[in-house]
Parts: C-alpha cells; structure tokens; sequence
C-alpha cells in the first residue's frame, strides 16, 4: 500500500510539473487568432452587359470581377473551386507564398492539371507573414481576363498598419474588356500566329466609365468625406497592358507593394504592370466636389498597337454627392486629370526607382546562382507546309517570346510538379540554361538570325535555401517592351534597375543592398534590365514568366524547381487527394 502511495506522489508531482512548464510555455506564446476561412467558388457563364452589349461571360459566381477575400496575416483559406464553366480552369492566389503548399499555387499543367468541366478542386493554404493587397485569378488560358478578384490581408488580430488607421478602404481593380469571348481572341492569334486582337475598353472594378458607350450610368464611385484620409487598394487585372493611374488634383501616398509594407513616399502618378498591387493614402483635402479616377495605357513597345482609351471612376466627396431631386449636381463635369503621355518611360522610371522597403532589408549577400536570362520577343518560321494563313506574323512568320532563347512549351499529360513529386521522366528537362547560350547587343540592332528561339519545357534546379541573384535583361528583337515579371511562390528584393545592357562592372555600383523594395513582380524597363535577389526557401515548383498573357501565350516563361531541405518544415506537403488528374 506504501508503495502504491509513493508512486501515485511521484506521478502527480510529475503531472503539476509537466502542467506548470505547459503554462509556462503557452504563456510565452504569441497570442493568435488566426482563423480558416470557407469559400466556395463556382465558375460560370453569366450574362454581362458592357459597351452595349450582352456576352456570356466566364465569371465566379456570377459575378465580375469575383469576389473580394478578406483575411488577417496568419489565417488559412479553404477554397472550394467548382467548374460549370465550358473551358478548362485553374485559380493562382496571386502573390501568396504558398509555404510548402505548391499544390494550391494553381498555374494550368505546372503545379496542378487544370479542373475540368463538371470538376472541382479544393485549394487549402495559409498566408504567412504577408499584409496589404494582392488578388486571385484564372491561370488557364485567358480565362483570368474576366476571372479574377482581390484578396485582401490585414494585420494579425491585434496589430495595426503601420500608418495611421485610414477611414475608409476601397479596392479598385483595374481590367481589360473585350467585346468578344477573350477566349476567342487568344485562339484566333494561336491560329493565325499573329498578335491578338486588343481590348475595346478598361475597367475599374469591372466598368469602364463614363467616356465609353452605354457606361456612364455605372461609373464607380468611391466616396470620400472631406478631410478623411482613405486607403485605395490598386490591382492592375489587366490581361495585356500596363497602366497609368491617376486622382485628378490628388497627391497619392504609397504605403505598399504586392503585400509588403513600403517606405511612404508621394506622387501624383501610379504605373502598374499587370500582376502589381499598390496601397496609397489619399486625403480629401481638395473642395468638395467630384474627382475623376482614370487609368490608361503606359505603352512602351514602339510601333505596337494597344488600346488607347481611358477608363473612369469617380472620387465624390459627399457633401458634392448627387441627390435624385436635384439636377445641378448631374450636370456638373467630374474633374479630369492630366494623364502621361502613353510611352512616358521618364515618369515610369522615377515612380519605379522610388521604392524603399521601411527598413534595413535582410538582403542575401553570398551569392549561390548568378544568373542572367533575357527576356523578349521572338518570330518563328512558318512551319514547312503550313498555310500562310497561320503565318501572319511580320514577312509570313509566326510570333514567339522566350527567357534566354528557350520558348517555354507547358505540358499536356502532368504536370511540372506532379513530374517532380512522382519522379515521372520525360515530362521535362533540368538544363535551363543560366546565361544566354549566345552574347550579344541585347538592347541595339540584333541581327535577324537571332529572332527564332527553340522550343522546350526547361526548369533550373536549386537547392532549398541557396541564394539567387538573377539580371532580367530585357532585347529589342522585334521590339523593346517593358516586361512585368511574375515569379510564383516567392518574394524577391528588386535591387538595381536600369537602361541599355547590363554591365556587372559599371551596374554592381548602383546596386541597393540596404533597403530595396520586396516585390513578387518587377517591370524590366524598355529596353533595359532588372536585378533581383531571393533565397530558395520554399520548396516546389515555381513558374517565373511574364505577366502580359499574349507573353506568356508565346513562352515568355520558365521555372525553378526547388528541392526539399532537411525536415517536415522544409519539404513539400502530400499532394491532396482532390488534385485534378490530367
């Protein structure tokens, strides 16, 4: 009986030891209220009424643009996507790290075979330690030209911003419109190997204002009260076009960038590339009265057509606001700003070069991969017995783009990271090359036989957690464009940009590795280049390409293939059991 009691004290003291370091241990713990958040997704055609005309449209439920998610830093999101649509689809959390959740990074044939119609496919992550705006959309053909929606991240529960609290807080997502099934569009210049048809209009959050046809009576209108200062959540959704925006007699303060806080700065002019977010303060400090917010094109590919229209919504402060009883406010014009010119690359440059990130940045100084690859336009051949009708391109040739001469080719039968995961061969090729396989005057006058990539799916391997630099150099074979580079599943310290070709021992000296702003999409200026530093830390593979889709619809692509490290914390997750088969 002794011995009963004796063990039965040495396990209690056990147990209130054991309690007390648990509490102690909670009690060191950060306090968390992360939730997961359910959604469910259905992809559809709907009837959409823009310029006068009625299309059926490809939306998410019903709705365009779809939906705005709202979640804190920390909380997971369970997303259901359900395709009752005629075309197959995926859907990109654009932006989102996706830490060891590759699976649900949603590029068609990359990461997932797409969901095919009557199918479904339930995206799971969590948003780690990334705060402001970024947004979701279709990766599946160019089903994203009317499939998409943002996706707002606010401070854990219990922080704030970084910048006083604003009053109000309003996304405006800038978009293309065609006046024709976008589908269409792309599988007409696939056909004809000519560029696509351009957009009939821009919109913001899905209408184009009061200078289109049969539009005005759905202008947007963000209301602001006088001397309240707002926060404007500005997406560019565009499928093809960088844009210019501007608030007509309004300074904007940008306080972040793709889901990163910045250090703030003012301007009178944003420009995004498609795929960028930027978060501005702004403050009616202006007489009340109604203020044009307007977006049009920031064109700078010479020669190349693009839809020169502009596209509207309405700052009303509310003490200007319209009543239905009296007709003087209607009558009275909304003030227009002065836009840039559309090729204004000056004004490009000073907004692009001033972002700081707010401190000291943890930039990677050892440098594991040094890699260059160019980034431009291509013509192929017309294949040996196709009809000139397929070859419409310059002099009966085809249009084509690629990073160091290889024109990414997706595959049909898996997928890049299924390959991977289940060691499938013959799927891909780990040999993309890390310097162009030929030097030359990138950016002047290249000669014609260097026009014509080749054709492949290649990937560059690296290791978990070896460092990258990587110049995007941009070529003016065909023409010189800006290029809006997207790499998935990371962020990247853009440390350097500039004109002409890179030149490592002329540029390293401009090279910021103090405070260079974190980005997940860098706009390689015209005719020029981009240097940009990231540590392998998230295993998987990760597509890098450019995010005007008529790029990437020519190969304007590549991929990283990132290998597990050592750990649960460092490998890929199981692929889901609902991953759509190809």
């Amino acid at each position: 009986m002794e011995s009963l009691r004796s063990n039965y004290n040495k396990l209690f003291t056990s147990f209130l030891l054991f309690s007390t370091l648990l509490l102690v241990f909670m009690s060191s713990m950060p306090i968390t209220n992360a939730k997961v958040h359910y959604h469910d997704f259905v992809v559809q055609a709907t009837p959409v009424k823009r310029l006068c005309k009625t299309h059926n449209t490809i939306t998410v439920n019903g709705m365009y643009p779809g939906p705005t998610l709202e979640v804190n830093n920390g909380d997971t999101l369970v997303v259901k996507v359900v395709n009752r649509a005629r075309y197959n689809v995926t859907i990109h959390w654009h932006g989102v790290r996706q830490m060891r959740t590759a699976w649900a990074d949603g590029p068609a044939f990359v990461t997932q075979c797409p969901i095919r119609p009557g199918g479904s496919y339930t995206y799971r992550f969590t948003i780690e330690g990334q705060e402001g705006t970024l947004w979701w959309h279709a990766h599946s053909s160019w089903l994203r030209a009317t499939v998409y929606g943002a996706l707002i991240i606010l401070p854990r529960q219990g922080d704030e911003y970084p910048f006083p609290k604003p009053n109000r807080e309003t996304p405006l997502l800038l978009g293309e419109w065609w006046d024709a099934n976008p589908i269409d569009v792309v599988r007409q210049a696939t056909r004809t190997g000519a560029a696509p048809n351009i957009s009939d209009a821009y919109t913001i959050n899905g209408q184009p204002g009061d200078l289109y046809n049969c539009s005005p009576k759905d202008t947007i209108v963000v209301p602001i009260a006088a001397g309240e200062t707002n926060l404007l959540r500005v997406v560019n959704s565009a499928l093809n076009q960088e844009l210019f925006f501007k608030v007509a007699n309004h300074k904007l303060t940008v306080v972040g960038a793709d889901a990163c806080y910045v250090k703030p700065f003012t301007t009178s002019v944003l420009m995004l590339g498609p795929g960028q977010t930027t978060d501005v303060l702004i403050t009616a400090n202006q007489p009340p009265a109604r203020y044009y917010i307007a977006s049009r094109a920031y064109a700078s590919a010479q020669g190349a057509p693009f839809d020169n229209t502009t596209t509207t919504a309405i700052l009303e402060y509310k003490s200007a606001a319209c009543s239905t009883t009296t007709s003087k406010c209607v009558s009275s014009k909304p003030v227009i700003p002065k836009m840039p010119a559309f090729n204004d690359t000056a004004t490009v440059t000073a907004f692009t070069t001033s972002f700081r990130s707010p401190r000291k940045a943890p930039v990677p100084t050892k440098i594991d991969h040094n890699l260059f690859f160019t980034v431009g336009l291509g013509l192929n051949k017309c294949p040996r017995g196709a009809r000139s009708r397929n070859c419409q391109a310059p002099n009966g040739t085809r249009f084509a783009a690629s990073m160091n001469n290889v024109s990414f080719v997706l595959p049909s039968n898996f997928s890049l990271l299924q390959a991977h995961q289940q060691g499938v061969p013959g799927v891909f090729t780990t040999d993309f090359p890390a310097n162009p396989p030929l030097r030359f005057d990138y950016t002047g006058n290249v000669s014609r036989s260097l026009w014509q990539p080749s054709r492949g799916t290649k990937v560059y391997r690296l290791k978990y957690g070896e460092t990258v630099q990587l110049v995007l150099q941009g070529t003016s074979i065909f023409t010189a464009e800006n290029h809006p580079i997207h790499l998935h599943g990371y962020d990247f310290y853009i440390i350097a940009e500039g004109f002409g070709n890179f030149n490592a021992k002329r540029d390293t000296a401009k090279f910021n590795l103090v405070d260079p702003p974190l980005r997940n999409t860098a706009s390689v200026p015209v005719g020029g280049w981009s240097v940009i530093r990231f540590v392998a830390d998230n295993p998987g593979v990760w597509l890098m390409h450019c995010h005007l889709d008529v790029h990437i619809t020519w190969g304007l692509a590549m991929a990283f293939l990132v290998e597990n490290g050592v750990g649960k914390l460092q490998t890929l997750e199981p692929p889901p059991a609902d991953l759509p088969k190809c």
